[in-house]
């Protein structure tokens, strides 16, 4: 297989078409080159066209093809050694990580193959289950060669609510501060479900947010009449602030001022220091409902500190946890699966714990390594045990993605969520 044909959320030329799963900035490297983006067709889903001015003035318009979740797109391609056309079908998937984002499923002369990028689909939400649907009618009895998965919380340790039950419990905290100024740490695209949530249920029809958020909620058409979302500090005790500003340093320093609360909302593991200041992690015990349904077995009301006092971190997270990766796993069951991570606090090579769910069921448990002389972006598919790779595995080589190579800067940024960590004396261990 030729690489470079089809390139997703990775955007530094030499391919014939390119693909954006959502908006979060470490899957938009090298939109903002200078010059603006001239490099091919680049496809999106509409709400992402949408907002991609505001982030990337200098895209040129006229590249984009917005393709609506549930729709299919064909590609003409054609192989670069050869010159032999290749025909490709692309559907977009409802991926359900944060508004606009996508899983595309590639179906063709090249194979099936599906990049689900970031995404969460709960077993009891109505839209996961569309989704779900969506995309077995897209396959229409298909087998997937290979499965690009997001592996953010590929571990059996990490399992968390679904984020109603979540929000929920966010508001109980809040609830029981009637007193405090509330900051809650959120990027700059997702979670607006959890702050209309909050809003409602609090009763409260005001929430601060930054400008640029502020735009971005207009945007997605959210707050239309402007009655909940505001930039004025004065009209409300609850405010959303950029997660890298939630910080133990920024909250001492609000609590001089006023009583102040943080909240995390994020699926990270839970840290917080013990007597002699050293970093260690905590994991909470979690409970069945029923077959298949997860929930926190602790008291919403006394949460697990974050760091220190006044510090709260909820799993509130929009990746999918470890059961509901293997939910999706038996599922598909495809050829062979692929973490599109490779860098991580807990990182595990998804084959490691469900080799027994892929078709040709040989199991490496190395990481992706780069091909020596090439962009480190370019993906490798894993090798049997003898070093020869099946046809299924070779299909892999024809997309490329930057995610399973992000630095270690970067995955720190993104598993903290902005909150500053010191080097541990110890190792931090995932329990």
């Amino acid at each position: 297989m030729d690489e470079g044909l089809v390139s997703v959320d990775k955007f530094s030329g030499g391919s014939q078409a390119y693909f954006l799963t959502h908006l979060h900035q470490d899957h938009t490297r090298g939109l903002g080159a200078a010059g603006g983006w001239r490099h091919g067709p680049l496809y999106c889903s509409p709400v992402t066209a949408r907002l991609l001015p505001t982030r990337f003035p200098a895209v040129d318009a006229s590249l984009l093809r917005p393709i609506s979740p549930g729709a299919s797109a064909s590609l003409s391609l054609s192989s670069p050694s050869t010159g032999r056309p290749l025909s490709v079908l692309v559907t977009a998937i409802p991926a359900l990580h944060c508004p606009g984002s996508l899983m595309y499923l590639f179906r063709g002369d090249l194979g099936c193959m599906l990049y689900t990028g970031d995404f969460r689909w709960e077993r009891r939400c109505e839209r996961a289950r569309a989704a779900r649907k969506a995309l077995l009618d897209a396959l229409a009895g298909d087998n997937v060669d290979v499965l690009y998965l997001d592996n953010t919380y590929c571990h059996p340790s990490l399992n968390f609510p679904p984020r109603p039950i979540v929000a929920e419990q966010i508001v109980n905290i809040i609830q029981a501060h009637p007193d405090h100024e509330v900051i809650i740490g959120v990027d700059t695209l997702g979670k607006e479900d959890l702050l209309l949530h909050i809003s409602r249920a609090l009763k409260t029809k005001v929430i601060w947010v930054w400008p640029q958020r502020l735009q971005t909620i207009h945007l997605l058409g959210i707050d239309d009449n402007q009655e909940i979302f505001t930039t004025q500090t004065s009209l409300t005790r609850v405010r959303a602030v950029p997660r890298y500003s939630l910080t133990i340093e920024n909250l001492d320093a609000l609590n001089t001022v006023c009583p102040t609360i943080g909240i995390m909302p994020s699926g990270i593991p839970w840290l917080w220091k013990n007597s002699e200041g050293k970093a260690k992690s905590k994991s909470i015990r979690c409970k069945g409902l029923d077959e298949g349904t997860i929930e926190m077995d602790y008291n919403p009301l006394s949460p697990p500190k974050l760091f220190e006092k006044d510090s709260y971190a909820l799993p509130y997270s929009e990746h999918a946890c470890f059961a509901e990766l293997k939910d999706f796993m038996q599922t598909l069951r495809p050829s062979t699966v692929i973490g599109i991570v490779s860098t991580s606090f807990c990182y595990v090579n998804p084959r490691h714990h469900f080799s027994d769910l892929c078709g040709d069921n040989v199991y490496s448990d190395k990481t992706p390594e780069k091909n020596k002389g090439e962009d480190n972006t370019v993906l490798t598919p894993k090798k049997r045990q003898n070093g020869s790779k099946t046809p299924k595995e070779r299909k892999a080589k024809w997309i490329s993605s930057p995610n399973l190579y992000r630095s270690r800067v970067t995955m720190k940024r993104k598993e903290c969520c902005g909150a500053k960590i010191g080097e541990p004396e110890e190792p931090i261990s995932v329990a």
